[in-house]
């Protein structure tokens, strides 16, 4: 199990780093989708949001690749991918089986360390 969280870690911070850093300055062709994906895709970028939400992808991927703050990184990434998902599964279907991968490494990471969320799921403060 060790060695299949590890795994699960790298992989999710690496897509992250990646594709974030992608964001902040791209060196992978993105071609802008039709429709209302397009439309949305063009008020991301040119309102300068993707450079927020490109900032957040890479922090969190590197706690996750040095394996420090991993919660933390968690706790970032879960909008995140919700928005991925939320983006792919309305405005452009054929694009979701990454997001679907980053889904279940996420879910995977968050039962390791459901402990630490343990205090979010408590039904009354005290």
């Amino acid at each position: 199990m060790k060695i299949a969280v590890i795994i699960a870690r790298v992989l999710l911070g690496f897509t992250f780093v990646f594709f974030g850093a992608n964001l902040l300055h791209p060196f992978l062709p993105m071609p802008v989708p039709s429709g209302l994906a397009g439309q949305f895709m063009v008020v991301f970028f040119q309102s300068h949001w993707v450079t927020i939400v490109a900032a957040v992808q890479v922090i969190a991927g590197l706690l996750l690749l040095v394996n420090r703050y991993v919660p933390l990184a968690l706790a970032l990434l879960g909008p995140v991918i919700v928005n991925i998902l939320t983006f792919h599964l309305l405005m452009n279907l054929e694009g979701i089986p990454p997001g679907a991968v980053a889904t279940v490494l996420w879910f995977f990471l968050f039962y390791r360390y459901r402990a630490n969320f343990a205090g979010l799921f408590v039904a009354k403060a005290e």
